[in-house]
């Protein structure tokens, strides 16, 4: 149906979309792990197998600072920054479907990035395009900048004067900006962003992030700005006749 067709090409779109924006961020984890005293087999490893943005920054931000002897507080500042993910998992499990070896895949590429092109979908069929495009174009192209950043860091001089961070942020924008069409869903961002804000010079490393993800929940969860407000087409209330969750 032309419909679907529309739905399946728009995913495939804003999938390889931000999965170009947020790859070439790779490159300054590169560049600043090798800066931070990792050698380029470490770096590459920890893109391999960590793969969230966030928690690698953040590890070899306190490495970069404390040296070996923090590795401990780098471990636990990556591990609370990686926590957020266990409620993409649960989110996102009616997405991916049934099947152990499905969602043992779909575990790697459960991301920021990847559950947030799904749920910007409408369909089914197009939420599962959209993870899956992004999550494994997020994956290979965030590798392949990784090993360019490290190999290249020297010869690129302060990869943070590229703004390649700002491209993320835009497309993450580009993503939300169409939910914010009702006062709540503008209410949840807004105070989930002062708190994380707020408590950020104060807190260490990964519990600003959780910390706005537990406001951002209850103020959702209240709804206290949208009780008086009409249904809309938002993307979460058109999947009932959709057979979405």
């Amino acid at each position: 149906m032309p419909a679907e067709r529309d739905e399946a090409r728009r995913a495939w779109r804003d999938g390889l979309g931000v999965a170009l924006a947020t790859s070439a961020y790779g490159v300054s984890f590169g560049a600043l792990a090798v800066a931070s005293g990792l050698d380029v087999w470490q770096t590459c490893v920890l893109s391999l197998l960590m793969f969230t943005g966030g928690s690698q920054f953040a590890f070899v931000g306190v490495i970069g600072a404390g040296g070996l002897a923090a590795a401990p507080a780098a471990i636990a500042s990556a591990g609370l920054l990686g926590a957020r993910n266990i409620a993409y998992g649960l989110r996102m499990s009616p997405v991916v479907g049934e099947g152990f070896w499905r969602r043992a895949a779909a575990a790697q590429f459960t991301i920021d990035e990847s559950t947030a092109v799904s749920l910007a979908q409408v369909s089914l069929p197009a939420r599962r395009i959209g993870f899956w495009v992004t999550g494994i174009g997020i994956y290979l192209g965030w590798n392949l900048s990784t090993l360019a950043g490290a190999l290249l860091g020297d010869v690129l001089g302060d990869v943070r004067a590229y703004g390649l961070d700002a491209a993320a942020a835009a497309a993450f924008l580009a993503l939300l900006w169409p939910r914010l069409r009702r006062r709540q869903a503008i209410a949840v961002g807004v105070a989930a962003a002062v708190v994380a804000t707020a408590v950020t010079p104060v807190l260490m490393p990964g519990l600003p992030v959780l910390l706005a993800a537990v406001v951002a929940v209850v103020v959702g969860w209240t709804n206290w700005l949208g009780a008086g407000e009409p249904p809309g087409a938002e993307p979460d209330d058109v999947p009932e006749r959709e057979g979405l969750p």
